[in-house]
């Protein structure tokens, strides 16, 4: 369904140091730089991350969430603690094993330096 999700930064080199670790947890090669923005492409989709075009400073959305699919637990908490050491700040509950209306899934938040939020996310069976 979707091509690639692209989010704003005020710190390009800081995001790509945060984006690397994280995304790296979960198999992805660090970021390509193309001029004022980032990309972490794989076989399923494109992550990117850019300085806003109109010049204006880039926000975090309210409401919004950005997910990715981890194998385990395990790779859940290990994307969590490199985005802690990496300038990312734990929101929501802490990390762990949820239960509800779609079975047990392990969850893990936090919101990068830019204050985007973000999820791991692994569907237990």
């Amino acid at each position: 369904m979707f091509s690639h999700i692209m989010i704003g930064t005020n710190d390009l080199q800081k995001a790509k140091v945060f984006y690397d670790s994280v995304l790296g947890t979960l198999g992805v090669k660090p970021a390509t730089v193309n001029g004022e923005r980032i990309f972490y492409r794989t076989p399923t989709g494109t992550f990117a991350v850019t300085r806003p075009i109109n010049g204006q400073p880039a926000t975090a959305a309210n409401g919004g969430t950005i997910a990715f699919t981890c194998d385990s637990p395990e790779q859940g908490a290990a994307w969590h603690a490199a985005g802690v050491a990496n300038g990312g700040v734990t929101c929501e509950d802490p990390p762990g094993v949820r239960e509800g209306g779609f079975g047990k899934i392990y969850l893990a938040y936090l919101r990068d330096p830019d204050g985007n939020k973000l999820c791991a996310i692994h569907r237990m069976s």
